[in-house]
């Protein structure tokens, strides 16, 4: 079932087990990339202040060498089942962006729910959004064209903060990429039970969302909208979007959802189903044709929603 050109790939990388000891060794690795720079890009890192304790968000800022006036300010958040990753395991995805249109990347190294569970991660990713708003200027960023785009879990902190963005009122957004968020903790669609595919199968889908949301289900609390957006019943009022999903993967039924909620409460949303594709498939191998069709897709949306998309902020 799986696509030609991914079936390597995918042979080799199903023979490593998600554990909570596999995941805790990625993020270890995954850990010795803070402070890899990309050549070609000015590349900065601030430390914001999070609103509710004393401590800070190492932050990463990514913007052209050379480049004249405002430009679109993109929240960018890494993936990683919300357990592990740095914004610079992104660097692929985050040039990706700039090649396709001049803009200013802020990706912050949120808090992984190894270490803190939601909503840390959420409670980062807004904190660093309302940084953006407050400091567009001296970032060079046009205040109204600030956008949120991950992918996987960071799909899923896109459409968490989207949301929670809305409800609170204090910054506008103009569009979103929740590129196959992980979105639904209860994991009763189809595609999410005994789900076998490679990268991220239900084994650790299942890892992922206990660790992220251990303190709501030991203390048998009700699961918040914002911790799993696809329990939200409410899509209005929120920014266009677009997202792909591959369809061997745990997240595609709720990615379908997802885009239908939205289209039926009026947003403009782009979306595509790849055949044959497990996880991350684009980026785990991105030659493939089928990759280079995903992101072609990402690059276009991308560039019409510059072109296209504002939200002026309010005074």
């Amino acid at each position: 079932m799986i696509d030609k050109e991914l079936r390597v790939a995918g042979f080799f990388l199903s023979f490593i087990p998600p554990s909570h000891r596999m995941f805790k060794l990625m993020h270890f690795f995954m850990d010795r990339q803070k402070g890899v720079n990309i050549d070609e890009l000015q590349c900065d890192q601030v430390l914001v202040k999070r609103k509710k304790t004393n401590s800070e968000i190492r932050v990463r800022t990514y913007r052209p060498k050379e480049s004249e006036g405002d430009l679109p300010g993109l929240l960018y958040l890494h993936g990683g089942g919300y357990l592990m990753g740095v914004p610079e395991m992104a660097h692929a995805q985050i040039e990706m962006f700039m090649k396709t249109r001049k803009c200013v990347i802020v990706a912050p190294d949120y808090r992984k729910s190894i270490d803190a569970p939601y909503p840390a991660a959420l409670e980062d990713a807004y904190d660093t959004l309302l940084w953006m708003k407050d400091n567009a200027e001296k970032l060079g960023i046009r205040s109204d064209q600030i956008m949120i785009a991950g992918h996987s879990a960071g799909g899923g902190l896109t459409a968490a903060t989207c949301l929670y963005a809305r409800d609170q009122n204090e910054v506008n957004i103009a569009f979103q990429m929740p590129l196959y968020p992980m979105i639904d903790d209860r994991m009763t669609n189809e595609s999410a039970v005994n789900n076998t595919a490679p990268v991220w199968d239900s084994k650790a889908n299942k890892i992922g969302w206990d660790l992220y949301l251990k303190d709501y289900q030991q203390k048998g609390l009700a699961i918040p909208n914002y911790a799993a957006p696809s329990r939200t019943t409410d899509y209005s009022n929120l920014p266009p979007a677009m997202t792909f999903v591959g369809d061997l993967e745990p997240f595609r039924d709720e990615t379908i959802e997802f885009v239908e909620n939205l289209k039926k409460a009026g947003v403009p949303v782009d979306f595509e189903l790849f055949k044959g594709c497990f996880h991350a498939f684009e980026t785990v191998v991105p030659n493939a044709k089928v990759s280079m069709a995903a992101n072609r897709l990402l690059t276009k949306a991308f560039a019409h929603a510059v072109d296209n998309y504002y939200a002026p902020q309010s005074e």
